[in-house]
């Protein structure tokens, strides 16, 4: 297998990997109500450690369950925000095809990923607050850009390479243009 084959190879894997997550993000925003309900019941368990050692996520879980169960049963149209929240991470998940196909071509698409990923610390930082988000929540929002731009920068830097490579093969062998072409 030649070089320009196993970046390719390695570009396609990070990105399948990428894209899987998007997707997953995406799709449990959808029945969040039911989701935090499930959450809530596992913590809470009589084998669950988490009520006597972490009491304040327990009581945060609990307060967000409730404040979703009251919104879905007075103003169900305020979900409607998370169905966006999860469609947007489906059409983001549908972007990355582009570099999947044609890596060099499409970088863009992975700088954008990257800037988005950057953009998630201060909209957590400043929104965290006004919207009543205990800090340590905002440090596990933050996280999520964190991590998503860790693959984010190694297909980058893979993309770089291959586009080196390409132009040198390019550059080796000339294509020559018939005349009055």
């Amino acid at each position: 297998m030649s070089e320009r084959q196993a970046l390719t190879r390695g570009i396609r894997r990070w990105l399948v990997f990428f894209i899987v997550c998007l997707v997953l993000s995406g799709l449990t925003a959808f029945p969040l109500v039911t989701e935090l309900r499930w959450t809530e019941d596992l913590l809470s368990a009589s084998a669950s450690p988490v009520p006597e050692h972490f009491p304040g996520l327990m009581e945060w879980i609990t307060r967000v369950r409730e404040g979703l169960d009251t919104i879905d049963r007075e103003q169900p149209f305020m979900l409607y925000g998370t169905d966006w929240l999860a469609f947007a991470h489906l059409v983001i998940a549908v972007a990355f095809y582009g570099p999947y196909r044609d890596p060099v071509r499409n970088i863009w698409v992975i700088e954008f990923g990257m800037i988005a990923c950057a953009g998630i610390i201060p909209l957590a930082l400043i929104c965290g607050p006004i919207r009543g988000i205990p800090f340590w929540w905002s440090v596990i929002d933050m996280s999520f850009g964190v991590f998503g731009v860790i693959p984010l920068l190694m297909v980058r830097r893979m993309i770089k390479r291959l586009e080196v490579l390409e132009r040198a093969a390019i550059a080796a062998n000339p294509v020559s243009v018939p005349a009055g072409a």
